[in-house]
């Protein structure tokens, strides 16, 4: 039964690029207005992935204009994702990054994940 979920789910793949926890990503989703359909783009930090397979999911968070964090769990195997993007891969060393919920400002950000240039 597993085998045959997994293969119905298969061809609706998309590659995307490898992304982690913590990584910053642009997220473009689109959406329908009045018969119109547009892109919108989310960027957050990654700070949870979770199921497998075709049920994948993760968790991107971001902090509005005025101050609010703002979180959205993507499925991976969604038509509505257009795109998505890494800005910045971070230096992490948890799994789930709930605890950012808690932090602001300074205390909130994270070291960036620095990667040699080839020779």
């Amino acid at each position: 039964m597993d085998q045959l979920i997994r293969a119905i789910e298969m061809p609706d793949r998309k590659e995307f690029p490898k992304i982690s926890i913590g990584d910053v990503v642009k997220v473009t989703t689109s959406v329908v207005e009045g018969g119109k359909e547009r892109g919108q783009i989310f960027e957050g930090t990654v700070i949870a992935m979770s199921g497998s397979s075709g049920g994948r999911t993760f968790t991107v968070r971001k902090i509005s204009h005025n101050a609010i964090g703002v979180e959205r769990i993507f499925p991976f195997n969604t038509p509505s994702i257009k795109e998505i993007s890494v800005v910045r891969h971070n230096k992490i060393r948890r799994a789930k990054l709930y605890y950012i919920r808690a932090l602001k400002g300074k205390k909130a950000r994270m070291k960036e994940k620095r990667q040699l240039p080839n020779a």
